[in-house]
């Protein structure tokens, strides 16, 4: 293997900026932020979320984000910063990564993600029904 999954994370890693829960929690009442789920709908289903979180599976995120993409989903261009999320933290830090290089600005990702959020206390919710 040329490039295994820990350097492309310290990769990330590097040049990304995580945020913890209580970050998390404040700007869950910024209307500006939205803070997005990538894990698949399976754990969502199994596990629950983030209250308020907007699910955008990690298979497609890239395409809902490109406006040139016929998948586009338009709240990637009416909000101005985003805080990404998965089960550990390692999807969400490539695809923040990921994100940047395509341009969209004020991205980060949850350290520790949707354990670390549950490890808190912190509320979960249901998957809702979301276009």
């Amino acid at each position: 293997m040329k490039k295994g999954y820990l350097a492309l994370l310290e990769e990330a890693n590097a040049v990304i900026e995580s945020c913890d829960v209580d970050n998390v929690k404040a700007a869950q009442n910024n209307s500006e932020t939205l803070i997005v789920d990538i894990r698949e709908t399976a754990e969502l289903l199994r596990d629950g979320m983030i209250p308020g979180a907007f699910h955008a599976p990690r298979g497609l995120i890239e395409f809902w984000v490109d406006p040139e993409s016929p998948y586009h989903k338009t709240v990637f261009q009416e909000k101005t910063s985003f805080i990404l999320y998965c089960a550990s933290g390692w999807r969400s830090a490539l695809t923040t990564k990921t994100l940047l290089e395509m341009g969209l600005k004020n991205v980060k990702h949850l350290k520790g993600g949707f354990g670390a959020w549950k490890n808190s206390g912190a509320p979960i919710a249901e998957k809702a029904k979301q276009d």
